[in-house]
């Protein structure tokens, strides 16, 4: 995934679509195919995904959407977020923009025994349109989601990442050999209440995302271990550890 290292520094949720930019048959055939190499976080859930025009869903931008459906099993929201961000990453790789749309119903919310989970909205963007420098982003400090020593490109690349409402719900604890990273149930962003942890949960799989292509970047070898959410200790509930070899 380390390909798409120069590509967090670009993309930005595109919600302003030219109507003369038209996505083309070949664009189309690339994203499919690389819907193909994407890769799970958790390679037993088994997903499925449809791209469909945007007005087969209920999303008011884009010229098209794709559609993750999903089993429902433990850490499956966290395997949408980091799945569909690499995707994210390849279109705007491709001049392609995106937006993740939550609230955004489709007209088959179940397909194959699979529930739908999230969309993200796209369409053909001009090269203007994604971000020229770092300092059009509006993101927390890093003091305020990271803890610990740790390389600062890392940390700087997991502060850039996108969340629902800009909520940034992850935090991140590190020494020289561990990075421990958790999700922050004090936020309270205006999203409803019911649907907080279930968008908060998938932005963590897009934090993972980020934080595993930085790694791979800067050459560091690690060990993975995802972890059954609990109840929460000091308001953070513990998603994943990160062994650093």
């Amino acid at each position: 995934m380390e390909e798409f290292y120069n590509m967090i520094f670009k993309r930005k949720s595109v919600r302003k679509f030219d109507a003369a930019l038209s996505l083309k048959a070949d664009e189309l055939a690339k994203i499919k195919q690389e819907i193909e190499q994407l890769i799970p976080l958790v390679s037993e859930i088994k997903v499925g995904f449809e791209i469909v025009n945007r007005l087969y869903t209920t999303a008011k931008y884009g010229e098209y959407c794709l559609l993750l459906y999903s089993e429902n099993k433990p850490h499956y929201l966290l395997n949408a977020g980091y799945m569909l961000e690499q995707l994210d990453l390849f279109l705007t790789a491709l001049d392609i923009g995106v937006c993740w749309y939550g609230l955004a119903k489709t007209k088959e919310m179940e397909k194959d025994g699979l529930d739908f989970v999230i969309m993200l909205a796209f369409g053909k963007s001009s090269p203007q349109d994604f971000r020229q420098d770092r300092s059009e982003f509006k993101r927390k400090s890093i003091y305020e989601i990271w803890q610990g020593e740790f390389d600062s490109d890392v940390k700087e690349a997991v502060r850039l990442a996108p969340s629902a409402m800009n909520t940034q719900s992850w935090r991140l604890i590190s020494d020289s050999s561990q990075i421990k990273v958790c999700r922050s149930t004090r936020i309270r962003p205006f999203i409803p209440i019911d649907f907080l942890a279930h968008f908060s949960t998938i932005d963590l799989g897009i934090c993972l995302c980020f934080l595993e292509i930085a790694l791979q970047q800067k050459g560091y070898l690690y060990e993975r271990k995802l972890i059954e959410e609990g109840n929460p200790q000091s308001g953070l509930v513990e998603i994943a550890t990160y062994q650093i070899k």
